[in-house]
């Protein structure tokens, strides 16, 4: 799989160790780079992920991993979550079809660092009716804001 890895100035110290943890499972590293403020890393792996480049995650990496989540959320087709646990870093693919994982440096050490990229590059979307609707309707948050989950007006029920 071809993943791209930004960092930001705080995040810059797990750089070696997130590219040799990947790479040491067969990935290939899309250098996004490494930047003083972290919407530019989040930037830099968007266009990894939507250009020609075919990356198909990414990990971006700040201080505390909220910042970058933040960030890349904002972008479309991005779905990014602060990781800073070993279920996190599965589930939130395999439910969530996370293609962004956000670590923090200075939350998280090397080992744990390598085990969580490790995790989240492994895990694959289950596909499940549930976790597909749910996306869709992540999707349309993406594209039509609350305006897309509003609820029946004759029941107050959220609608499909």
């Amino acid at each position: 799989m071809r993943i791209a890895c930004g960092f930001d100035h705080a995040g810059a110290p797990l750089r070696d160790v997130v590219v040799a943890a990947l790479e040491q499972d067969g990935h290939e590293v899309l250098d996004a780079g490494t930047y003083d403020d972290y919407p530019f890393a989040a930037a830099a792996v968007a266009r990894a992920l939507h250009d020609d480049e075919g990356a198909e995650r990414a990990v971006l990496v700040c201080g505390s991993g909220a910042g970058v989540a933040v960030a890349a959320s904002k972008l479309p087709g991005l779905r990014a979550a602060a990781i800073h646990d070993g279920y996190t870093a599965h589930q939130s693919v395999e439910h969530d079809d996370l293609n962004v994982a956000c670590l923090g440096a200075r939350v998280i050490g090397p080992a744990l660092a390598r085990e969580l990229v490790q995790a989240f590059a492994a895990a694959r979307f289950s596909g499940e009716e549930r976790h597909v609707r749910r996306l869709g309707q992540v999707a349309a948050l993406e594209r039509d804001g609350l305006r897309a989950l509003d609820p029946d007006p004759a029941t107050g029920d959220p609608q499909p």
